[in-house]
């Protein structure tokens, strides 16, 4: 009984990473639509987050039927809880892709994104898909030096949008509300990314190590 209990955790833990591929695929494709205006690749993000809805929505069930059937304590009740909220933090950076999508339908045939800003962009983009790459490994793996190292990406995401924060508030700014607007809100949607991928982190780190993530060194747990 206990081992059929552990195969469906792993298979569990199989739908989140592939979650994970779906989320990335995702946002890749919307920065792409972003970035070229590209109307149809927008559109295809739109439409695909049903499929994530419904991979957060298979999650969810299987861990319900888990709970009730095995009655789990302890770890294996912090692995359900943990995976219940990982899914939902998936399923929200499914939804910001989906607004970066929506960002580049709305302005097209025109791009959303001012001429000297593609690179910041193109950038945020790179790091989009390094973080969700790193969640899918840290959900994977339960290794906790992960999680640490996906930390430190997210810092980058910071940067970017603390950069982008500048440039529209800067004198020079030269194209209007309508554009600083856009901007502003596409940087957060990059940055709310990230971040739920780093607090899906933090409950990896609490099922393993039975702490908070803020109590604990992953380096060293990783080392011990």
């Amino acid at each position: 009984m206990r081992e059929a209990f552990h195969v469906q955790l792993d298979r569990v833990s199989d739908d989140l990473v592939e979650m994970t591929r779906l989320v990335g695929t995702a946002m890749q494709k919307a920065t792409a639509a972003l970035l070229d205006a590209d109307l149809a690749l927008a559109e295809s993000v739109i439409e695909g987050d049903d499929e994530i809805d419904a991979q957060a929505s298979k999650v969810e069930q299987d861990c319900y039927q888990v709970s009730a059937l095995q009655q789990p304590v302890a770890t294996d009740l912090r692995i359900i809880v943990a995976a219940l909220r990982i899914s939902a933090s998936l399923e929200r950076m499914g939804d910001l892709a989906v607004h970066v999508a929506k960002s580049a339908r709305l302005r097209y045939p025109n791009a959303a994104v001012p001429e000297e800003l593609r690179e910041t962009f193109t950038q945020m983009g790179a790091i989009a898909q390094e973080v969700v790459a790193k969640t899918g490994t840290v959900i994977a793996t339960k290794e906790v030096a992960h999680a640490a190292d996906l930390a430190r990406t997210d810092e980058e995401m910071d940067r970017m949008h603390r950069r982008l924060f500048h440039a529209v508030l800067d004198p020079s700014w030269s194209h209007g509300v309508e554009a600083a607007v856009d901007v502003t809100l596409l940087s957060r949607f990059y940055e709310r990314f990230a971040d739920h991928a780093v607090t899906i982190a933090k409950r990896v780190v609490y099922v393993v190590t039975g702490e908070p993530y803020a109590t604990v060194d992953p380096e060293a747990a990783a080392r011990a």
